[in-house]
């Protein structure tokens, strides 16, 4: 089963690269980045399960804070270019 979600999770990542290369804007890029940053988030938790050890479980909520912030100050600089 643990073997299931990592290649699911490896599939994703893919594909999340996939439209970070090839999206025409900004907006499609930082989706690609941040779905392949909630994927290598996914890829910790399912390796912690299976190792029954949640050490690196406060690094992914430090990760997760950066990952929101980023997306957070993507998005005003797209906004602000609209204007």
């Amino acid at each position: 089963m643990i073997t299931a979600a990592l290649t699911l999770l490896g599939l994703a990542v893919l594909c999340f690269g996939y439209r970070t290369l090839s999206g025409p804007t900004l907006a499609d890029r930082m989706i690609g980045i941040s779905g392949m940053l909630t994927a290598g988030m996914a890829t910790v938790v399912v390796q912690a399960v299976d190792s029954d050890s949640g050490a690196f479980l406060p690094v992914l909520v430090v990760v997760s804070l950066v990952g929101f912030v980023g997306t957070g100050m993507v998005a005003r600089f797209i906004e602000r270019q609209g204007r």
